[in-house]
């Protein structure tokens, strides 16, 4: 082989390897955040919680807790920018019934960074630049039905992101991602087992309530 080609190949070579390496230190905090279903075991939990339901609306890109059956908080969140559904390898969102299975992260100061859902000991700033990990806190959601069968071992979450300037679209690889403030109060006031509502539809609250919640966030 000419030095030249030799030269260009090793160069080839090296370029590629950089190019995988920044692929995979990026994808790495990239939800869903698990490889394959072996890699999961489901927490043992049982526990119930009959008086919260979260509804998180596709459409809106907004969460509704009700507390009750009363509608008590409105959140901005992101679903998938690759859209809806439950296929492996897809980054979309699973619709229909779920539950919380887990929550992760309590005790944990706004920003925190995790990694396969371990705390790493980095803390970020919202709107950090060029981060996009998971932070702060981490409920793991578990389908109740056909439809969203695999959530729980594609890793679906309803967690922090310091990217809250893009909360109110969708931005996610599945997931659905909450300002670290909101997420910490969340994770305070439901318990595991609380039942998670995803439709397409937007969210069934009046008009009256949408300015109520919207005024209280200015405050």
């Amino acid at each position: 082989m000419p030095p030249s080609r030799f030269f260009s190949s090793l160069l080839t070579v090296a370029f590629l390897a950089l190019f995988v390496g920044v692929l995979s230190a990026d994808d790495a905090v990239k939800e869903p955040d698990l490889a394959a279903p072996a890699a999961v075991s489901s927490p043992s939990s049982t526990e119930t919680d009959p008086h919260h339901e979260i509804i998180v609306s596709i459409k809106d890109q907004k969460m509704l807790l009700l507390t009750d059956g009363k509608a008590d908080a409105l959140y901005p969140v992101s679903t998938s920018k690759f859209g809806v559904g439950d296929r492996w390898g897809s980054y979309t969102t699973p619709l229909g019934k779920l539950i919380v299975k887990a929550k992760i992260g309590m005790g944990q100061p706004l920003g925190a960074v995790f990694k396969s859902r371990t705390p790493t000991g980095e803390v970020l700033k919202p709107n950090a630049p060029g981060r996009d990990p998971i932070v702060t806190r981490i409920l793991w959601l578990e389908g109740q039905e056909p439809g969203n069968a695999h959530a729980f071992q594609r890793g679906i979450y309803i967690h922090g992101t310091p990217q809250e300037s893009l909360l109110g679209r969708p931005a996610s690889f599945g997931c659905i991602r909450m300002r670290s403030t909101d997420v910490a109060t969340l994770c305070t006031r439901i318990a595991t087992g609380a039942i998670v509502r995803i439709i397409p539809d937007p969210l069934p609250i009046h008009e009256s309530l949408w300015k109520k919640f919207l005024a209280a966030s200015r405050t």
